[in-house]
């Protein structure tokens, strides 16, 4: 069996043992799991394997992608410049933006962006997976084409584009690409090892990604103009493509951050511990406090199931995401079953990385089961 190293307050012996006994009975490849209390670090554990053949052992520096756990990373970086006046979530996209107001998208706020309502949920036909690469061709597409529904009304979940949307609005009000925007003024101060994509030099030590189950969906049985069907068709790709050169060096602020538990939850808990982290604060409580202005609230028209969104996270939903309680909680996770969840109560920031993908695009048996040992636990 594969080692599993680190720390765990006595109080949250529970978790420990639940992913130890996930890495015995090969339920999990490599993991990180992280938990920070009002700055204090009371779990903090990685084991197992880094690859699919279980050679390498998973070190504390292992690096893993996230997948759309990304997305709260950059979901931080658009509030960092409304916190700095220099971004307003209730004016127009393309006031910052303004090819964006093609197609009938004059009316699209930077909320509806931040909240997945702005009817621009993928990139339309033909688009190619290739094309998710090349900054400046998969933004012109989206800023030319239509939205899919009237903006505004209702959620459907912007897959791929998400870190492609609100990344060229961080870029136009910076200066600064979205990856060096996190480099510079995210991961740098709060000495935080996250990284939109990966530098060739981290290669080395980024977790190969084990692919999920393939998705129940029958495509036959769906609309192919449904918003669904368009945002999977926009492009479509394939797990390992993680595991690619090119993956690792493209700047998808939806997809593909690099970090590991402690990481991510270092980054985020700017959100739980009101906007500052050890002296370095990135956010105003007031900015904190837009997170929770509600901008959908039912049945997400791409992952199929009742979410409800704020500005840059969902919110809790027992409906749809039943492992995180009510209360002032903001979250989101990763295809395959990465997590970060801020509890603003608590002052805590509770994360969970792997490499071994699950079934499904919103959580996972494993991260619910650790999550639910830490709520029983405090």
């Amino acid at each position: 069996m594969a080692d599993l190293s680190g720390y765990v307050d006595e109080r949250f012996a529970a978790v420990r043992e639940a992913v130890e006994a996930n890495l015995a009975i090969g339920a999990e490849t490599g993991v990180s799991v992280y938990l920070d209390i009002d700055g204090d670090r009371v779990i903090d554990l990685w084991g197992g394997h880094a690859d699919r053949e279980r050679t390498r052992p998973w070190q504390r520096d292992t690096v893993v992608n996230v997948w759309s756990t990304t997305k709260t990373v950059t979901s931080l970086a658009a509030l960092m410049l409304v916190d700095r006046g220099e971004l307003d979530v209730d004016a127009p996209v393309a006031k910052y933006w303004p090819e964006f107001a093609a197609g009938g998208k004059e009316g699209v706020l930077v909320r509806h962006l931040l909240g997945h309502t702005s009817g621009v949920s993928g990139w339309a036909a033909p688009f190619e997976a290739a094309d998710l690469f090349d900054w400046g061709r998969a933004t012109a597409h989206l800023a030319a084409q239509e939205p899919w529904w009237t903006p505004g009304e209702g959620s459907g979940y912007h897959l791929l584009n998400y870190g492609h949307l609100v990344g060229e609005v961080v870029r136009r009000v910076s200066g600064k690409p979205l990856k060096r925007f996190v480099d510079e003024e995210i991961s740098g101060p709060l000495g935080a090892d996250f990284q939109i994509g990966a530098r060739e030099a981290d290669w080395g030590r980024c977790a190969e990604i084990v692919p999920p189950p393939p998705l129940a969906i029958d495509p036959s049985a769906i609309d192919p103009q449904s918003v669904l069907m368009k945002t999977l068709m926009g492009a479509p790709l394939e797990a390992e493509i993680a595991n690619t050169p090119e993956w690792r060096l493209a700047d998808i602020g939806g997809a593909n951050g690099h970090g590991n538990a402690a990481s991510v939850a270092r980054v985020l808990s700017v959100v739980s511990r009101g906007g500052e982290v050890d002296g370095v604060r990135l956010l105003s409580p007031e900015t904190v406090e837009l997170i929770f202005r509600e901008q959908a609230h039912g049945i997400d028209q791409v992952l199929a199931m009742p979410l409800r969104w704020g500005i840059g996270y969902a919110l809790p939903e027992p409906a749809g995401v039943p492992f995180v309680p009510e209360g002032r909680i903001c979250f989101w996770g990763g295809w395959g079953g990465s997590q970060i969840v801020m509890d603003l109560e608590r002052r805590m920031t509770f994360c969970y990385v792997m490499n071994e993908m699950k079934a499904g695009l919103v959580g996972s048996e494993t991260g619910a089961e650790y999550l639910n040992a830490v709520y029983a636990a405090v």
